[in-house]
């Protein structure tokens, strides 16, 4: 599962980065190229390893015999899975659900959210949707960790008695790749669509020449007879193969979650006229020079790792070089979409704050999170030293990302029949086809987990449990401190006679849009005074990933120079206080920062004798919002006119 959600973060030269238009004019092609190199990274570094997974032993049952009726039917599976769960699943259906351009299961989620007058059920959807993003956090561990060890097992091949090295090898390009991240991703994203479309056009220049010896085998791999006829002859062991095979279309959910960076249809050009073929060619150039050996000893033992023997001697470093580099960039961009997926959280109440560097001057969608990109980069280093092998992580990889398909077409179900209103009669078939194929790779991963499929389980059950902790708190503390808050209106007239007015404005930060916010409580309390101008501030984040700067600012005059004023943006817009307040009017004149206080209110939790959550999520919630980076930083406000004021509250 590459991206889950907004995955990528690093748009194409000249793609959206305003959320409206896809490119400001740049071209169809342009932003077709651009999708090779970013979105598709992980599928195509899935021929290094997949093939080869699905005849291996597993769990106990033998490995599959590298014969002509098995390999066809290992690729006829291959075929028909990337024609149904890509093709047809995604590209053709998920796709045309945007959230006003933006894809991606958080986006989706708040599409449905915002389209549905029931909360009775979209609350079950609420949580699917988070165990989805939950899911992809165990996913973009998991996806560095193979792709890159497996590209470096390549160097074996060129490099006599490397083994020992490989680990090592992988740990070092995994820490530069992390390390790097703080530099941004704007000039080295130039350059993922060439390198990109030279690797694709790789895969298919190797394909093509192993399959001029066996033409016959395209025929074989389409027919869906050939599948089905594995399934017959070899039961439980087909089933077992499908947890392999799966591995063929992992990264599937990118179309999806980048479709706000490059647009619908270059992202679907890409892949049926380019991305899709390549692939397959390079399936079925392995599976053609596994056949092509005379004896079953060479065949088993092209098998072990068919990508690599398919290379020509004499262009050997080159290719395996060009499969490195395309694992970073498949690595780059999982890591980019899980700083993407966190700062739609953040804004969407799953996450608490954190520390967010905006890396380019003119792409929004590039931002680094150094808690985020140093929390992977030690569980991805750690991954590589628990499993030591492409094919040990292989058991790893699947099971978050059939768990995110099957959430997906969950989430689709709701679209057809909330969103886009479709009978039942109708939905219902389409439906049920995406969740048999779901079902069928989910239960075949599913025996992986003795092997090491618990562990994106464990990650996706850790994070869901700190997200939803997060989430409940977040809404409990919110509850308790409305309950006791008083009228802003009550207050103003209260208050302005009361208090000595001095120079300047206050601005009040306040969570809600009701009652009177508990630093300005506090403020006239200890210091007995009132600026000439007091702004009650709210951020109000939409379920839609941008709002009409048109509609951003909202003011209320309560007289006597009290102001209710709210900022509305986007779940993917950046929260930039002092911008949004420029472009506030009506609002007793404009604000000067020099003659502007900030005054935020920072909540200690209290136990309760009665706590509404168990203790250890309270304990949970407590410990997120100490470690929570500071509003001040969180909403740009400059640092020397920002005032903290404490209170306590028990939940």
């Amino acid at each position: 599962m590459s991206t889950s959600a907004s995955s990528s973060a690093l748009p194409a030269a000249g793609a959206e980065t305003a959320g409206h238009s896809h490119g400001h004019g740049a071209s169809t092609l342009t932003l077709a190229v651009g999708a090779v190199g970013v979105v598709f990274g992980d599928i195509g570094t899935s021929p290094l390893y997949a093939f080869r997974e699905t005849f291996a032993s597993h769990h106990g049952a033998p490995g599959i015999s590298p014969d002509a009726a098995h390999i066809h039917g290992v690729l006829s599976l291959v075929f028909w899975s990337m024609m149904m769960v890509v093709t047809v699943k995604y590209v053709l259906t998920i796709t045309r659900a945007d959230n006003k351009g933006e894809g991606g299961s958080l986006a989706l989620l708040a599409l449905i959210r915002r389209a549905s007058d029931s909360a009775g059920w979209t609350a079950p959807l609420v949580l699917l949707g988070v165990f989805a993003t939950a899911l992809f956090y165990g996913d973009s561990m998991i996806t560095p960790a193979i792709s890159v060890l497996s590209a470096t097992e390549g160097l074996q091949y060129i490099v006599p008695g490397f083994e020992p090295w490989i680990v090592p090898t992988a740990i070092a390009i995994l820490v530069c790749l992390f390390a790097l991240q703080s530099r941004g991703t704007e000039k080295v994203g130039k350059l993922f669509g060439p390198i990109m479309l030279t690797y694709f056009g790789m895969l298919a220049t190797l394909g093509v020449m192993h399959l001029s010896a066996n033409p016959s085998i395209i025929l074989e791999t389409i027919n869906p007879a050939n599948a089905l006829n594995f399934f017959i002859t070899d039961g439980f062991v087909a089933f077992i193969a499908l947890g392999s095979v799966v591995l063929a279309v992992t990264g599937a959910e990118a179309l999806y979650a980048d479709m706000g960076h490059f647009g619908r249809k270059p992202i679907g050009i890409s892949w049926l006229t380019f991305v899709f073929p390549a692939l397959m060619l390079n399936y079925m150039g392995q599976g053609a020079l596994v056949l092509s050996q005379t004896s079953p000893e060479a065949a088993a033992a092209l098998i072990k790792d068919p990508f690599f023997l398919m290379i020509p001697d004499i262009v050997r470093v080159p290719v395996i070089i060009l499969a490195l580099l395309a694992t970073i960039i498949a690595s780059q961009a999982v890591i980019s979409g899980a700083f993407s997926l966190t700062q739609q959280a953040i804004q969407l109440g799953f996450i608490p704050r954190m520390e967010i560097h905006h890396t380019s001057a003119t792409a929004a969608g590039q931002i680094y999170i150094p808690a985020i990109n140093w929390g992977l980069m030690v569980m991805v280093i750690l991954l590589v030293l628990f499993f030591q092998s492409s094919s040990n992580l292989a058991a790893a990889y699947g099971i978050a990302v059939t768990g995110a398909m099957f959430i997906d077409t969950l989430l689709l179900a709701a679209v057809l029949t909330a969103l886009w209103r479709w009978p039942l009669w109708k939905a219902l078939p389409l439906v049920a086809v995406f969740l048999i194929v779901d079902v069928a790779y989910f239960g075949a991963n599913l025996i992986k987990v003795p092997q090491g499929g618990w562990v994106p389980l464990a990650i996706g059950f850790v994070i869901f449990t700190l997200l939803t902790t997060w989430a409940r708190g977040r809404k409990l503390m919110r509850e308790r401190m409305s309950e006791s808050a008083l009228p802003l209106e009550i207050f103003a007239k209260s208050a302005k006679n009361s208090a000595l007015r001095v120079p300047g404005t206050a601005i009040f930060m306040a969570s809600s849009t009701a009652g009177v916010p508990s630093a300005l409580l506090h403020n006239i309390k200890h210091n007995k005074v009132l600026h000439e101008r007091v702004v009650i501030l709210t951020i109000a984040i939409a379920d839609v990933p941008y709002v009409d700067p048109d509609t951003r600012c909202e003011m209320t005059d309560l007289g006597d120079g009290f102001y209710r004023a709210v900022l509305h943006y986007g779940f993917m817009e950046e929260t930039d206080v002092p911008l949004g307040l420029k472009k506030m009017e009506r609002c007793g004149g404009t604000f000067d920062m020099m003659h502007t206080s900030f005054f935020l209110s920072r909540q200690t939790l209290l136990p309760s004798e009665k706590p509404a959550m168990p203790l250890w999520r309270e304990k949970i919630f407590a410990w997120l919002l100490r470690n929570s980076a500071s509003a001040m930083d969180f909403f740009k406000l400059p640092t020397n006119r920002v005032v903290e004021l404490g209170s306590q509250v028990e939940i």
